[in-house]
């Protein structure tokens, strides 16, 4: 539950803040540990609109938890303790109540004793990735915390680019297939079945191509509300069974790995995420078993991320990384595993994760450039053919007639 008060601190100054809590007897606890004296307590309750949102975290961006990782890092080195640099940090997010609430509730339970990871994990006000948390659980129990956290940082604002040109690559294509099927299913529904009329009322016999499409027309027409209602219900059965189900969710993802051209996007993506990610952290001191689980929780591909877990399992127990995967039924790139044993045999892994991380995204890069040079003219050929002959088929039996 979450509380929100009024009270004077210990230097004099008005407070009106938020609290998590339990219960309200927790809440004041926690209030005077803070050596506030408060006036008014009581728990907040959403309004109408807050209610709308179903969502019950705050999912925070890529962008705002490197920023914040690399804040906390800089105050960190500099000798100010994490409560105190979480204190200061406050200040920095006025506008946005949820992440001022997230670290005064983090900052509570520092207060209280916990440790940094717990704080983390305890909070229920925003969802952290798995990895976030867990990296930081290694890098306190290590003594690294300034250093990993510094190294997430880098990690997320790179993952923040990479997405945003994933996305601004793929927006005009999107917009251009999404335009071409309105397009197409306009002309089918109610352009089509008005100039059908005019044909009927002719003795003529149609060509086949006008047949054709004035078919998928009133099959259009007719069950318009069908077809939306279907469409409807397998995007909403499609995403509850991506969310639910991980056997689903799995399946997807196999046949996403299979699929020509994406299906290497995906893979290399993946393992050029994964040694990023690991490079980061053996940079950064954390021990190489630790790292292996650690960067397989950045992976999205369920497959490769269940492959590297496995992999993690049999590295604790004194196993080569580059011989784990070999060995594993799910095969990846056989240049990865073979760049992971040469890393492994010269004691040279963090270069040569690094090496394979700008590899791989470099060629993704250049793949997905060529994927969307070849997109843009196939989609004008595939609007372009499909309302041309619609147009054409329609237009066939008028020039019947001119010619009889």
């Amino acid at each position: 539950m979450i509380f929100k008060y009024k009270g004077i601190d210990s230097h004099g100054k008005k407070v009106k803040e938020k609290i998590e809590a339990s219960s309200l007897a927790e809440a004041k606890n926690k209030i005077k540990a803070k050596n506030i004296i408060y006036h008014t307590i009581e728990q907040d309750t959403p309004s109408l609109f807050d209610n709308i949102d179903f969502s019950t975290k705050y999912k925070i961006s890529a962008k705002e938890l490197s920023s914040l990782s690399r804040e906390l890092s800089m105050y960190i080195r500099s000798g100010i303790t994490i409560v105190s640099a979480l204190k200061i940090i406050q200040s920095h997010y006025e506008q946005n109540k949820k992440m001022k609430l997230f670290l005064v509730t983090v900052s509570t339970h520092l207060d209280e004793g916990k440790d940094f990871y717990t704080a983390l994990e305890t909070q229920s006000v925003i969802e952290l990735p798995d990895f976030f948390k867990h990296s930081i659980k290694v890098s306190e129990n290590g003594g690294l915390l300034d250093d990993v956290l510094i190294e997430l940082s880098r990690f997320l604002k790179e993952q923040d680019r990479i997405n945003k040109e994933i996305k601004s690559a793929l927006s005009y294509p999107t917009f251009m297939i999404v335009i071409s099927l309105l397009m197409i299913s306009f002309m089918l529904t109610f352009v089509v079945p008005q100039i059908t009329g005019i044909f009927e009322s002719m003795d003529q016999e149609l060509p086949t191509p006008t047949i054709v499409v004035i078919a998928i027309g009133d099959f259009f027409s007719n069950n318009f509300t069908i077809i939306l209602g279907f469409i409807f219900v397998f995007i909403a059965m499609f995403s509850i069974l991506m969310k639910k189900s991980y056997a689903f969710k799995y399946g997807v993802h196999k046949l996403m790995l299979k699929l020509p051209l994406f299906g290497q996007i995906i893979e290399k993506s993946e393992l050029g995420r994964f040694a990023y990610m690991a490079s980061l952290l053996t940079r950064s001191g954390v021990p190489f078993v630790q790292t292996v689980n650690l960067s397989a929780n950045i992976l999205n591909n369920l497959v490769i991320k269940e492959l590297f877990m496995d992999a993690s399992r049999t590295v604790v127990e004194g196993k080569l990384l580059s011989k784990a995967l070999n060995d594993a039924k799910t095969k990846i790139d056989y240049a990865f595993i073979q760049s992971i044993a040469l890393g492994e045999e010269t004691s040279e892994v963090e270069n040569v994760l690094t090496n394979m991380s700008e590899l791989y995204f470099e060629e993704n890069r250049d793949k997905i450039a060529t994927l969307l040079t070849l997109l843009e003219p196939a989609l004008m050929l595939f609007v372009g053919g499909s309302i041309g002959f619609i147009v054409a088929a329609m237009l066939l039996p008028i020039f019947s007639m001119s010619i009889g």
